[in-house]
């Protein structure tokens, strides 16, 4: 069964938030015959100004782990979890959000190594996030991140 399929079998609805993959994981849903039925969006933050502005990240978070932390990716599934669920009149715990941030490169962001990725999923269970290190180039850490953002938000709905 498909993530649209088993969203929808258990009536719940999906959204994202995405950093490094910049719409990815937006596209990877969508893809899939029906993804209207349950995806409601993707908010693509990359900047550290529009995940302050867009998600609600406090500024004092970026500034201190920075935008590739745990963290951070905690912040961006619950934050846009609530946004998405509320823009769409949806009850919060119905609504299960994926978030990705990391390093693509091709240079390390301060001490943070190229392809050191965090996926977080954030549904009515609570907020689970995993960390990841990537090789390859850009491409292929981006592609590496969605391909497990799509994992885990498959782990979550079965989960449920």
């Amino acid at each position: 069964m498909n993530l649209i399929e088993l969203a929808h079998t258990k009536g719940l609805y999906l959204c994202s938030a995405e950093s490094l993959t910049a719409g990815r994981v937006a596209t990877a849903i969508t893809q899939t015959l029906g993804a209207s039925k349950v995806y409601l969006g993707s908010l693509v933050t990359y900047s550290d100004g529009s995940k302050a502005s867009f998600l609600g990240i406090p500024q004092g978070l970026l500034d201190g782990v920075t935008a590739v932390s745990e963290q951070v990716a905690k912040a961006m599934s619950q934050n846009s979890r609530a946004k998405f669920a509320q823009a769409n009149e949806i009850e919060l715990d119905n609504v299960v959000s994926v978030a990705t941030t990391g390093v693509a490169g091709p240079d390390p962001v301060g001490t943070k190594p190229v392809g050191l990725v965090f996926v977080s999923v954030t549904s009515r269970r609570g907020t689970f996030c995993s960390e990841y290190h990537f090789s390859g180039g850009r491409e292929e850490i981006s592609v590496a991140a969605t391909e497990a953002a799509l994992d885990l938000v498959r782990e979550e709905l079965e989960q449920i």
